[in-house]
């Protein structure tokens, strides 16, 4: 797999790139057909698109803030509106997706599998990945569990269908332990967090910030990470009717590029996006600081080893029937906005 370097961009040059990927953008949604977003009256009788009438609703979350990282990174002047929508985490993000409330998002490595697995209908646009690090199991800070095969007959909590219940099933089957043998309870981080002050359970698995915000607001101690364990993959999903909109498409493919410039630039600017994530997220910056310094980002093309790993993944979550069929990724990824990616890394020079 081909890693794309990460940018060192100024405020100058990244407000240079934009005009790029505009261009790209509206050649890409001539490749599309008629949706239903909302956006069709944006496409002129000449078939050429105004961006000035278009509505991108984009998902967003605590853990990605993307309306907070576009913002500092000087990238939020875009040529269309961009509606936001709130989720606690990916996986009711992906539900709102299948729904067509939204148009696309990003989530971890594991929400697409149950997506799919749900009949859903979406493509993987983007990919990257972070150390997985981030992605940890933590116990409260008096517990005297110190290793993840200590979990057997204990209560774990984590987001059903999020990038945390693989790093779950991962660290256990690493443990020997079986899935079946914890008692898992499907709790949103909010709740979890209560859970876990209150020691209603053992154990959170858990992705960042929240694995920061366990650690410095409640002392609590990581007995695992997915760092050399996991992918650590997080991606932006986007609905079919987005893709095959010509309007929507060409604000998608400009919005694609604009994030992963302003994922690029946090990677390089830890400090400065500590700072800007603990304003839009109301954390402590201990918290947020200690979160971005574990979350470099690798922009990756969307290939064949991405789908291979998350392959892998379906069929561990479908081998622990945690899925109820298995499912054949391949055709719910497109490398058809790579070339966005490729943009932005040239552009750094």
């Amino acid at each position: 797999m081909t890693n794309l370097p990460q940018a060192k961009l100024s405020r100058r040059r990244l407000a240079a790139v934009p005009a790029a990927l505009l261009a790209l953008s509206v050649a890409l949604a001539g490749c599309g057909d008629d949706g239903g977003t909302g956006n069709e009256d944006a496409v002129g009788d000449n078939g050429k698109v105004d961006l000035s009438q278009v509505t991108l609703i984009v998902g967003d979350q605590k853990g990605t803030s993307a309306k907070d990282i576009l913002t500092a990174a000087g990238l939020e002047d875009t040529p269309y509106k961009i509606e936001w929508k709130e989720f606690t985490s990916g996986p009711p993000m992906l539900e709102a997706l299948g729904a067509n409330a939204i148009h696309v998002g990003q989530v971890g490595n594991t929400p697409p599998i149950f997506a799919a697995a749900s009949g859903s209908e979406f493509k993987v646009v983007q990919a990257m990945t972070y150390t997985g690090e981030g992605d940890a199991i933590v116990v409260p800070k008096d517990s005297p569990i110190t290793d993840v095969s200590q979990l057997e007959g204990k209560k774990v909590a984590v987001a059903q269908g999020s990038s945390a219940n693989y790093n779950l099933l991962a660290q256990l089957q690493k443990a020997g332990v079986k899935y079946s043998d914890i008692s898992v309870q499907n709790l949103q981080p909010a709740d979890a967090l209560a859970a876990f002050t209150t020691g209603a359970v053992d154990a959170w698995a858990i992705w960042e910030p929240y694995t920061s915000q366990a650690e410095v607001a409640e002392g609590g101690k990581v007995i695992a990470t997915g760092d050399g364990v996991v992918n650590g993959y997080g991606f932006q999903v986007a609905s079919d009717d987005a893709i095959e909109d010509p309007a929507t498409k060409a604000a998608l493919s400009d919005y694609l590029g604009r994030i992963t410039q302003a994922q690029l630039w946090a990677s390089e600017h830890p400090d400065d996006w500590a700072q800007v994530w603990s304003t839009g997220t109301g954390l402590d910056a201990a918290i947020t600081q200690a979160a971005s310094v574990k979350r470099p980002v690798t922009i990756l093309p969307v290939d064949d080893d991405v789908v291979s790993s998350e392959q892998e993944m379906a069929d561990a979550f479908y081998d622990n029937g945690l899925i109820p069929e298995k499912v054949d990724l391949e055709d719910f990824f497109t490398d058809e906005f790579d070339d966005v990616t490729t943009t932005v890394t040239a552009a750094k020079g």
